[in-house]
């Protein structure tokens, strides 16, 4: 009698007996079973390869199966197999209409979840911008007092009229730039406890980077910067119209600052106290408090566009300088311009501004590639720097009194000795470069560019340390954290990325 495969019924090829239920199994069968299942198909008790048992037989050669011994036979076994195969196919054709209009059922769903989202966001965002607008802006920061008492709301709408410097103001900055001028010299030329070294700088990588700051739908990050008192606090103007507060250590939101009715290209953040100044080309100057996310003052000294801001060394006055040709010098605690001048030898727009260190001279540049010098006390230009060949972009007096940066749309860095009142070094870079942001570190060491990429030079070798070409769009400022441990920068990718050392 020949043997039978429990699994097949047909006659086996390899034979082989299952100790568990004594069966005879083809081994390709049972061995195929046992992996799926790791159990005797016919009692289901566990089983192993290694307790399947060989049979050996004579060869025999196997029927052949009754229904393959005519052609009608055969025939109807391929119609069979055709007919089973159209039915798979008619039966997956099915699932797969089915699975097209869930499919599509969902996707609709969730484009309707988004435009629902964004009009609720529209809509908080409205809102939140009318209550800015409408609620009383006095009384943020212990240091800032309301500009107008109780209608304050009514009257911070009014055009300021320019006031006059006092004696008692012009003693107050008289005073303040001869407390500097002799804490400069007490320093002298020794190098700051804990200043990063050449080495370090050669060394710095890319730490972190935050996008999402500002609006995804309106990109870019305008203007960048750091609070002295903590650096690991920072600043950003954007396109979005809004000035957002950052903890780098912390990685949270400290603040978002909405109220200009354009975008903000120029942000300071005050040295000693919470408080953040904005300017941009809807023509104010907005002063606000960082703990309550408020307008406390809304400086108007300018009918064009607020080209640059800079704050003075007593924390108290803020220069700005417009397209409207004029510079102008603000109180910041009562909100009101002290004095206003235009340059009565140009009829081109002023395109930045930034005070000297010690606070007694300024530098303005012009739409028409001019560097002018300022005294502020007497009101006059007293020196021009010219030289470079389009808007001049940024400006930066160095910590240690004598040295003023300057870029333009010309590629290139200009650097000028006070002193002498000339250019003694230029750096060229990459042509078609373009350079919108400079800044020295607080000792005056190092001197950061920012604007195709971001780089890093040593003062007076003017070597170049680092180049980071890790933003994908312009940076459009840079600024050196506590004794230079970190490089921030931002860009037009809408990113804020840091640099340190790996």
């Amino acid at each position: 009698m020949a043997l039978v495969c429990a699994i097949s019924n047909e006659v086996p090829e390899h034979p082989c007996i299952s100790a568990v239920s004594g069966c005879v199994f083809e081994r390709r069968l049972i061995e195929k079973y046992i992996r799926e299942n790791g159990t005797d198909p016919i009692n289901g008790e566990r089983l192993s390869e290694d307790m399947l048992i060989d049979v050996k037989t004579p060869p025999a050669i196997k029927p052949r199966p009754p229904s393959a011994t005519s052609i009608p036979a055969i025939l109807k076994s391929l119609q069979d197999e055709w007919d089973a195969s159209m039915l798979q196919s008619f039966t997956l054709r099915q699932q797969l209409q089915t699975a097209r209009q869930e499919l599509s059922h969902a996707l609709y769903q969730h484009d309707a979840a988004c435009r629902v989202i964004a009009r609720l966001n529209k809509e908080v965002t409205a809102a939140r911008e009318a209550l800015a607008t409408l609620k009383p802006q006095a009384g943020i920061a212990p240091n800032v007092q309301p500009a107008y008492g109780a209608e304050a709301p009514e009257r911070l709408e009014q055009v300021i009229e320019e006031a006059g410097m006092s004696d008692e103001v012009l003693q107050k900055l008289q005073d303040k730039a001869t407390r500097l001028t002799a804490e400069r010299k007490k320093r002298g030329k020794t190098v700051p406890d804990g200043l990063v070294t050449v080495e370090d700088i050669k060394s710095y990588r890319q730490q972190s980077s935050r996008v999402g700051l500002h609006s995804a739908s309106i990109p870019g990050i305008l203007c960048l910067d750091l609070c002295l008192r903590d650096t690991a606090r920072l600043v950003t103007g954007g396109n979005d119209k809004t000035a957002v507060v950052f903890n780098k250590e912390t990685e949270q939101v400290i603040a978002i600052l909405k109220g200009h009715g354009k975008k903000v290209t120029n942000v300071i953040y005050h040295p000693t106290e919470d408080l953040v100044f904005s300017s941009s080309p809807d023509t104010t100057i907005r002063v606000w408090g960082v703990q309550t996310a408020q307008c406390a003052q809304i400086i108007r000294a300018h009918e064009g566009p607020v080209t640059g801001i800079s704050l003075h060394a007593t924390g108290d006055y803020l220069l700005s300088s417009s397209a409207d040709r004029h510079w102008a010098f603000s109180d910041i605690r009562v909100g009101r311009v002290l004095t206003k001048v235009s340059d009565g030898t140009s009829q081109h727009a002023l395109t930045c501004a930034q005070f000297h260190p010690d606070g007694l001279i300024f530098g303005t540049g012009t739409e028409d590639s001019m560097i002018k010098i300022w005294d502020l006390k007497e009101k006059t230009n007293v020196a021009d720097f010219p030289g470079h060949s389009g808007p001049i972009t940024s400006i930066a007096f160095s910590e240690n009194g004598y040295y003023l940066a300057t870029s333009a749309d010309d590629s290139v860095v200009k650097l000028w000795d006070l002193r002498k009142l000339k250019n003694f070094k230029t750096l060229t870079l990459d042509d078609g470069y373009e350079v919108k942001s400079l800044s020295f570190d607080q000792s005056g060491t190092y001197l950061a560019v920012g604007g195709t990429d971001v780089r890093v030079y040593l003062c007076k070798q003017w070597q170049e340390l680092r180049v980071f070409n890790d933003h994908t769009a312009l940076a459009t400022g840079v600024r050196f954290g506590h004794n230079g441990t970190f490089i921030a920068s931002a860009s037009m990718d809408r990113s804020v990325k840091f640099f340190g050392p790996p």
